[in-house]
């Protein structure tokens, strides 16, 4: 797949399902088998003869299954094929939606682009058709994204977690992923421990332990987490704490914390940023330019973003120019924001107020999502305060010899166990805090709707 396409959700097609009316059933149990397209269905779940009919027997744990030729009601309730029943009851709502005209009967639905001629093909066999159709107007298309990718698989959970992608927006499931991984790693900064995720992750690869296969998906995740953290814990010279068996190739972080704080907002400067950049081609993709112009998540963002930046830098460097440059990007995405804001909350005085309420609110915000991203170095400071902590603790009792030894031993592998498990969490919690509240904030403004393929096997057994 290229990977232009791994960053947008699957081309969908709206179509009909058009089949001789007295094979309305047997195309509809070939779709399902299918498992490529999503019908329509009706909204009145539960009214038809086999939805009552399977409430009053219950449905069970079986998953619903179809035959091919249409069985008889009463006798899949004495053999107690509730399975059977599911399946008919989910082929009666979609049924309940046909469109008869003549001799003929349309269901509508979705496919993906990439699928619609599979499905033509083995429909057409049974005398049946796929016409595509215009979107219906202000409907978005069901979302599919791309999990085949090999960065959107195993970062899938952190996107789907927060929102459906709509359907006219970018899938930012690989940059959050990458995003989340640099994150984790700066947080949770030792190479040693770093070097244990990296194990456990190429163990998930092999399949090992078998306990765990369910989760084998996940491997290049804690792959990636691993790798990154002993990046990070090289550059500070830690492996399991400041052992001394790194050198230290940047910065000590317990010696120089202001400069690791100054840093962690600059790396959340342009996390943002990227931030913002894809929230404007989100609203142009969504709205067009006119809408991209005026949103808080887009160009007029992006103009408040910019000029706070450029007044800071100007402020810090003691250059007028670019003060002055600063304060006009500033005012103008603010004159552009409270335009956006103006126009959702539909004008007037009320109108108004809301407006410079919630404009005021963003540039607050935006402070605020800016100096979170501290928390990099914070917690990153926590571990390299604990790892210190373990191993004085440790060097103090193995000089004392004997006995005092074997107890250091104890504390070092205690001590590190505790580290690990404590910062593994809580990097994971604060990178993914970071993730929805300050990033995704700005990506998505809307939720979009998964597509649901209808998806029912066909059994061949006959029913007594």
């Amino acid at each position: 797949m290229p990977w232009r396409d791994s960053l947008e959700p699957a081309r969908m097609q709206r179509i009909a399902v058009i089949a001789p009316r007295e094979d309305l059933r047997s195309v509809l149990v070939a779709v399902a088998a299918s498992g490529l397209a999503e019908l329509d269905v009706t909204a009145d779940t539960g009214t038809g003869e086999v939805a009552r009919m399977l409430q009053r027997v219950g449905q069970g744990d079986s998953a619903p299954a179809l035959l091919q030729d249409r069985p008889d009601l009463d006798a899949l309730v004495e053999a107690g094929r509730n399975d059977l029943l599911a399946g008919e009851a989910q082929l009666e709502q979609r049924a309940a939606v046909a469109v008869d005209r003549g001799l003929v009967s349309a269901v509508a639905g979705w496919v993906p682009v990439d699928d619609a001629a599979e499905l033509t093909n083995r429909l057409s066999a049974l005398g049946a058709a796929v016409v595509p159709l215009p979107n219906p107007r202000g409907t978005d298309p069901p979302t599919l994204l791309h999990t085949r990718g090999r960065l959107n698989r195993p970062f899938a959970p952190i996107v789907d977690t927060y929102t459906t992608v709509p359907y006219m927006d970018i899938d930012p499931t690989a940059v959050a992923g990458v995003a989340f991984v640099f994150m984790y790693g700066m947080m949770f900064a030792d190479a040693g421990q770093g070097l244990l995720l990296l194990i456990g992750g190429l163990m998930l690869r092999f399949g090992h332990p078998s306990r765990l296969a369910r989760f084998r998906s996940a491997w290049l995740f804690i792959t990636g987490a691993g790798l990154s953290a002993m990046f990070f814990g090289v550059l500070f010279g830690e492996f399991f704490g400041p052992t001394g068996v790194l050198p230290v190739l940047w910065v000590e972080p317990l010696e120089q914390p202001v400069l690791l704080l100054e840093v962690a907002i600059g790396i959340g400067a342009v996390l943002l940023s990227g931030a913002y950049a894809i929230g404007t081609m989100n609203r142009w993709r969504e709205g067009g330019w006119r809408v991209a112009t005026v949103s808080a998540t887009g160009l007029a963002g992006v103009a408040v973003f910019l000029g706070l930046g450029l007044l800071l830098l100007g402020a810090y460097t003691g250059i007028p120019w670019l003060t002055a440059t600063g304060i006009l990007v500033l005012i103008g995405g603010l004159v552009l924001t409270y335009i956006g804001l103006l126009a959702a909350a539909g004008g007037g005085g009320a109108g108004a107020a809301q407006a410079g309420v919630e404009l005021f609110d963003g540039v607050l915000r935006l402070g605020t999502s800016l100096v979170s991203f501290a928390r990099l170095a914070a917690f990153g400071l926590a571990h390299a305060a604990l790892g210190a902590i373990v191993w004085q603790a440790t060097t103090g009792l193995w000089s004392s010899g004997g006995p005092a030894m074997a107890a250091a031993v104890l504390v070092f592998v205690a001590g590190n166990t505790l580290t690990f498990v404590l910062q593994a969490v809580v990097a994971g919690v604060q990178a993914l805090r970071l993730e929805y509240y300050e990033l995704f904030s700005r990506v998505f403004v809307s939720e979009g709707r998964p597509f649901r393929p209808w998806l029912v096997p066909t059994t061949q057994e006959s029913v007594p």
